[in-house]
Order: C-alpha cells, then structure tokens, then sequence
C-alpha cells in the first residue's frame, strides 16, 4: 500500500529540513538512508509526523504514489550514480527522480537521458538557502522535462519561500538548466562574500576602525540599497565575542576559506562559453590562495607592506567611498554572472527567463538581496538587455559611485591591501566601457608569430589580412 505522496534519499541535515519542509506543507514522506542509525533516529525525533522510514530501497519505493517522486539530497558525483543504480530497479515508467544537490549540469543531462531511455524523468533542481532555507523556505532552481515538473510544482511551490511576487521557484528550462543556474547562482555567492570581504578589510586595516564599528557599519548599510542575507549576517558575525577571551570571535576564526567545487565550475564554463566573469574567478583565486597559509606567513616575513604616508581624510567620507565602491562592484559581480546564464541559455536552447531567475533569487537563497529587485525589474521591461551595465539605474549609478570606487581602490592599492574583486570588477567596468583597447597590439602579435591575420580599421571591406612584419620592416630600414 502506497503510504507518501514523495520520498527523500539522504538524511543529512538539508535532506532532513526539506523533509520536514515538505511534510510542513501537507505532504507524506517517505524517507530513506544508506545509514540505518541516522534514519531510525531522525523518524524517532518526529513521532506523529507524517514521515515514514524503510531500510531497503524495495520498500522504499514501493511506499510510493505513483508516479513515484523521489528527491535525492546525496553528495554530487559518483554517490548520485550509486543512489540511482539503487532505486532504478524498482522503478516503473512515468516515475520522477528529482537531484536537489549541487551536481553538474552536464552529469544532470546524461542521467536525465539514461532515464528518458527507460520511461523515466529527472528533475535537476538547483536548491539554495542552506539549512535554515530548506526547513523553513529555500530558492528552488528546476530544470529538466517540463511535464515532469508540472507535477511536482504544486509541493515546490508550497515549499519555497515566498516574497510579495510570489514563491521563489520557477521552471528554468529543460535539460541540466536547473542545475547550471544553481552554479552561476553560487559563483556569484562566491563574489558577494569576496567583494563584502574586501570591504570589511579596507575598513579595519585601511581605515583602522575597529569590529564593534563595523559591526554598526553594516548594519546601517543593510538598511539601505546594499540590504541582503550576507551584509546582514556580516554585522552580525562582527557581534559576536569569543566566550573566552572576550575578543571578536571573527579574529580567531583562521583565514582559510573552504570550497565544495560549485564556483570553479561557473569559471570553467564561462571560459568555454567566453563570457568574462573577472569578479567571480578573482574570489575563488582568493579562496585558494588563502588556503596557502604556511606560505602567506613565510612569505609575509620576506616582503614588507608599502610605506603609505597618504592620511585617510575624513572617515565617514571614506566609509560612504567604500558603501559605493561595494555597490558598483556588485552590480558588475551580477552582471557577469547573468550574461553567463543568457549565454548557456542561448548555446543550449533553454529559453531561461532571467527576470523570473532574478526574482526567485529575492528570498529564501544565500545571495537574496534588496538589489535583485532591480536586475528582476531590468530584465522585466529589456529582456534581451545584453549587459546589466547598459540598465538605466544601474548605469546611473556606477556613474555616480566611480570617483569613490577608483579613489577606495587607489587607497587599499597604496596600503598594499589585497583586493582582487574590487579591482576586477572595476578593470571589467573599465574593459567594458572602452571603445578602444590596446588589443590590437596583441592581435598584431599573433599575427607576427603566428600568422593568425587581423582586420584593419581603415579597410573593413578587405577582412582578414596577414602581414609579413619583419619582411616590411626590412624593406622599410632600406
């Protein structure tokens, strides 16, 4: 006797929120665990719930309403591959496996195709919120057979988390969109945290202010424009004091930063679809660097920083500096971000509707911010706007930030302060805004030793040429 409407593989702590989610939200559960300890404990832990346990997978699925829906919350790779091979033989056609993990869009479409080939469906579904969002309102990223996602739609939008427009969940797109679209969101994420950062240190190492103040920093700013989850758990990280020392428990935390792979992906794919994403790669080359520390203290013991006689000025003139230089810096962090999306959507024939990407983004993910209102409304009114740069509002308003943004950026160069997605984002702005680049001495070399040929801009009609360069240049000396 069929006795849940969907499952849950993998009780780890997100698989056991979203189930509690679900389970919230009027739906039976069954659940399932390679750990049978694990399993007992979190159905004993919620006696009178509407969760049901087995320790086979035969069991398990048969527990099911078919068409059977089954949410997979294992680590991405291989254990995906395993936990199918697992439950794929008691399957029948029609039924529906839904990854909620971090996998790669490319692993989602083959294990999509293997399925279609029996009868079967994949739902890949970007999931981000952490585990606060999974129990109490995650942003929700399907991608795959859209018949198939019409029939869980009902229970992910219960589940998602709701802002005023809505659940934050949409039907990307077919294939493994769903899953491409979680990683762009997080290589973004990746830059957020790099960019708020960099800002953090300017201000308590550039400016000399210290964490109680910046504590109050954010938090005045996460009352305005740069309102988000990330400034706002930035001010209250900063509260925080060690029970111990009474010392800000963020300067014991080891410098360190940790990755689970997700924002190497967006650069690895940028680069094969050449889009630039400066801003996102400049933050994971900061997170492996960091992990270097042995060498960063040797290292930091051969060189000395540069001696700056330059005074800070007025403080508050350079907080609001540093505010407008984080502002710009993001609007071009998302703007990379979301020409990656346009560019795979185009490639691979998804049809992604980036307003609608943006306003899932609005609630329940770890990048929600006030700010996505905005990129929602730019996309909304100019969906085949090439660039956010060339958005009115977000133009105006690198306009009005970029003396703060080059003057904060001079500063923390001159202080030998490292800011690398500061800088990228402003070199992309910079990049982006040239007509001219110095490119065609790069393109003349190419063609010096390689022959690669060029255009000339007095004689488009003409297309590639070549040069023989060092041939001219001896008929010239004589």
């Amino acid at each position: 006797m069929a006795t849940a409407k969907i499952g849950m593989i993998g009780l780890g702590v997100m698989g056991q929120n979203l189930a509690l989610n679900i389970e919230r939200n009027g739906c039976s559960v069954a659940v399932y665990d390679r750990e049978p300890a694990v399993l007992d404990a979190f159905v004993a832990r919620h006696t009178g719930k509407q969760l049901f346990g087995f320790h086979s997978p035969q069991e398990f699925v048969a527990s099911l309403e078919r068409p059977r829906k089954i949410i997979l919350l294992v680590k991405a790779g291989d254990p995906v591959d395993w936990t199918i091979d697992l439950i794929k033989p008691s399957l029948e056609r029609g039924d529906i496996i839904i990854d909620g993990g971090n996998s790669f869009f490319k692993d989602t479409e083959r294990r999509e195709k293997e399925l279609q080939a029996t009868g079967m469906f994949m739902i890949g579904s970007g999931t981000s919120g952490g585990e606060k969002g999974a129990l109490l309102g995650p942003s929700l990223m399907p991608g795959g057979d859209r018949n198939a996602y019409e029939q869980i739609r009902p229970i992910w939008e219960a589940i998602a988390a709701k802002v005023p427009d809505g659940p934050c969940v949409t039907y990307i797109g077919p294939g493994g969109s769903g899953h491409f679209v979680k990683m762009i969101h997080n290589g973004i994420e990746y830059g957020d945290m790099q960019l708020i950062a960099e800002a953090y240190w300017i201000m308590q190492q550039g400016l000399g202010l210290e964490v109680a103040e910046l504590a109050d920093i954010f938090d005045e700013w996460n009352r305005g424009e740069l309102e988000s989850y990330l400034i706002e758990i930035t001010a209250q990280i900063l509260r925080v004091k060690d029970p111990e020392t009474g010392k800000p428990l963020v300067d014991l935390v080891l410098d360190k930063a940790g990755q689970k792979g997700t924002g190497k992906w967006a650069s690895q794919i940028a680069l094969d679809l050449g889009v630039a994403i400066p801003t996102i790669d400049a933050a994971i080359v900061a997170r492996n660097i960091s992990a270097q520390k042995s060498e960063r203290v040797a290292a930091a013991q051969q060189f000395s920083a540069p001696a700056s006689s330059e005074a800070v000025g007025n403080k508050q003139q350079m907080i609001a500096a540093v505010r407008d230089a984080l502002y710009a810096s993001k609007i071009c962090s998302y703007a990379q971000g979301m020409n990656v999306i346009k560019a795979a959507s185009e490639q691979f024939a998804w049809d992604i509707n980036l307003s609608e990407t943006a306003r899932i983004w609005q609630g329940g993910c770890i990048i929600r911010a006030k700010f996505l209102g905005l990129i929602k409304d730019a996309y909304l009114r100019q969906p085949a706007l090439v660039n956010l740069l060339l958005n009115d509002e977000f133009r105006a308003r690198i306009d009005r930030s970029q003396v703060s943004w080059r003057m904060i950026a001079a500063h923390a160069i001159k202080m030998g302060l490292p800011i690398p997605a500061f800088a990228a984002s402003l070199s992309y702005f910079d990049l982006y805004r040239s007509a001219n680049l110095p490119l065609n001495l790069t393109q003349a070399q190419r063609d010096f030793f390689g022959s690669h040929t060029y255009e000339r801009t007095d004689k488009p009609e003409q297309g590639f040429v070549h040069t023989e360069w060092e041939e001219l240049l001896e008929k010239q000396k004589g």
